[in-house]
C-alpha cells in the first residue's frame, strides 16, 4: 500500500529534498522494495528524465529532441534529403517532413532544389539555425551514448539484454522507434 502511494506522489514526495539527499532518500526507500517495484521506480526515473531533459531543451534553444537531431545531421550530412535525414536517423520519413514544416517555418532550416536533379529536395540550415545549433545542449542520448561506450563489452550486453527483455514484457518490443531519448508525444508535436 505504501509503495503505491509513493508511485502515485513520487515527484510531491521528493520535491523538498536538495539533489543529494533525494539520491540518498531514494535509495533508502528502496530497499524497502520489492524487485518489480525496484525496476518500475527505475523505469519511471528514466522516463522522468527524459522529459524533463526534453523541457530543458525546449526551454533553452526552443527545439524539441528530433528537431535538434534532425538540426544536427542536416549539420553533419550537409545539402541532404528528406529521406537521407530519415535514413540516417531512424525517424521514419512523414515525421521527419513535419518536422521539417516547422524548422522551415521557424526560418531554421530552407528547402532547396537540386542543381544536379531538379527531383530532389535538399533540406540545409539557415544562419538562423546555424546560430540555435551552435547554442543548444546535446540531446540526451548522446549523454547515455558515451557513458554506455565506455562500459565493458559484456556489461554492454548485459544491459541489452535486460532493456530487450523489459520492452518484450511490456508488449513494446513490436514498436517503431528511433535511438533517440523522446517521449513520443513530442515528437507527434514537432
Amino acid at each position: 500500500m505504501i509503495a503505491r502511494d509513493f508511485h502515485k506522489n513520487l515527484d510531491a514526495f521528493l520535491a523538498g529534498f536538495c539533489y543529494k539527499e533525494r539520491a540518498i532518500t531514494l535509495k533508502v526507500w528502496v530497499l524497502t522494495l520489492e524487485k518489480h517495484e525496484e525496476v518500475l521506480v527505475a523505469l519511471r526515473q528514466i522516463i522522468r528524465a527524459i522529459d524533463l531533459h526534453s523541457k530543458k531543451l525546449k526551454k533553452e534553444c526552443g527545439l524539441t529532441g528530433p528537431q535538434l537531431i534532425l538540426m544536427k545531421a542536416i549539420k553533419d550530412m550537409g545539402d541532404v534529403t528528406i529521406r537521407e535525414l530519415s535514413n540516417s536517423t531512424n525517424i521514419s520519413q512523414a515525421t521527419a517532413t513535419t518536422i521539417i514544416d516547422r524548422l522551415e517555418a521557424q526560418h531554421y532550416v530552407q528547402r532547396i532544389r537540386s542543381q544536379k536533379d531538379k527531383r530532389k529536395v535538399h533540406a540545409v540550415l539557415t544562419e538562423k539555425g546555424k546560430e540555435v545549433l551552435k547554442d543548444s545542449p546535446l540531446p540526451l542520448q548522446d549523454s547515455f551514448v558515451q557513458k554506455f561506450q565506455r562500459l565493458e563489452s559484456w556489461e554492454q550486453t548485459l544491459l541489452l539484454s535486460s532493456i530487450q527483455r523489459i520492452s518484450l514484457m511490456m508488449n513494446a518490443d513490436d514498436l517503431d522507434a528511433a535511438p533517440m531519448l523522446q517521449l513520443d508525444s513530442n515528437i507527434s508535436k514537432n
